[in-house]
């Protein structure tokens, strides 16, 4: 006969309590037979890796239109700088950005914030695309790593 989900057997008449002690030597024996097996590290969460070294993801660039108008940081954009805008990072967050296509690699630094398209990482200027060759493509695949974290706000 089987009790519950645990399958314990056991014949009629026997007391409930001798099945109890039952699991429980076997929960026993389980335990001293593997405390001295390997314990598996387990990986950070992602979340936090991308809060507090990198992150991967797609870089964009900056439409022209935007040329001379005020970041939310309060400066004029420029095309000819090299800046980006990202969600989360303080503005005056030195960056860098590697194209994960050919390894090349740019520092920007957080004057602004998006970008709003769903599934990018960073928006890049002209100049800093430039830098890491996405000038044709216009996205490219990249890795993010905080360089220095001083906020300008």
């Amino acid at each position: 006969m089987f009790v519950g989900l645990a399958m314990i057997e056991f014949s009629a008449g026997q007391p409930l309590n001798a099945v109890a002690s039952a699991a429980q030597r076997d929960k026993v024996t389980y335990a001293a037979a593997h405390k001295n097996a390997p314990r598996a590290k387990l990986a950070k969460s992602t979340k936090r890796s991308r809060k507090t070294s990198s992150m991967k993801g797609i870089a964009a660039i900056y439409a022209d239109k935007f040329h001379g108008r005020k970041t939310s940081s309060g400066q004029r954009f420029s095309q000819h700088a090299m800046t980006a805008a990202h969600k989360t990072l303080p503005f005056g967050t030195t960056v860098r950005v590697t194209n994960l296509r050919n390894n090349k690699t740019v520092d920007v630094v957080v004057n602004d914030r998006g970008p709003w398209c769903r599934g990018r990482v960073i928006d890049l200027s002209t100049a800093a695309a430039g830098k890491i060759g996405m000038l044709r493509a216009g996205l490219a695949h990249v890795k993010l790593e905080i360089v220095s974290s001083t906020s300008s706000t």
